[in-house]
């Protein structure tokens, strides 16, 4: 079992940038899909971004492509969000989550593990 924690999360303006980040309990990190999902109020929760074990692939949600990068830094047993050109519509808590399958079956079915989340806010 991995546990998550996210940090990162606050209020920014619209166009600015955070990076979220999520370090993960255990010995066995690099045994895990990484991802990130986001949940806006009234909303289901949906994708945002996964990377794979070893951080060779990524996949992203099409609304994010070209402004978010995941990435994964296996020996401090962390994943990371940046999001740049931040909109009003990116408002969501975020969700770190852990799968021990594959990336790509992560964005599609959801993880095995999920975080506490954390709260980004972007003003207009």
């Amino acid at each position: 079992q991995v546990q998550l924690v996210e940090s990162g999360g606050g209020l920014v303006q619209a166009g600015g940038s955070l990076r979220l980040s999520c370090a993960a309990s255990g010995r066995t990190f690099s045994s895990y899909a990484m991802g990130w999902f986001r949940q806006a109020p009234g909303k289901e929760r949906e994708f945002v971004a996964a990377i794979s074990k070893s951080g060779g692939s990524t996949y992203y949600a099409r609304s994010v492509t070209g402004r978010f990068t995941i990435s994964r830094d296996n020996a401090k047993n962390t994943v990371y969000l940046q999001m740049n050109s931040l909109k009003p519509e990116d408002t969501a808590v975020y969700y770190c989550a852990a799968d021990r399958d594959t990336a790509y079956g992560l964005s599609n079915r959801g993880p095995d593990y999920w975080g506490q989340g954390t709260q980004v806010t972007v003003s207009s």
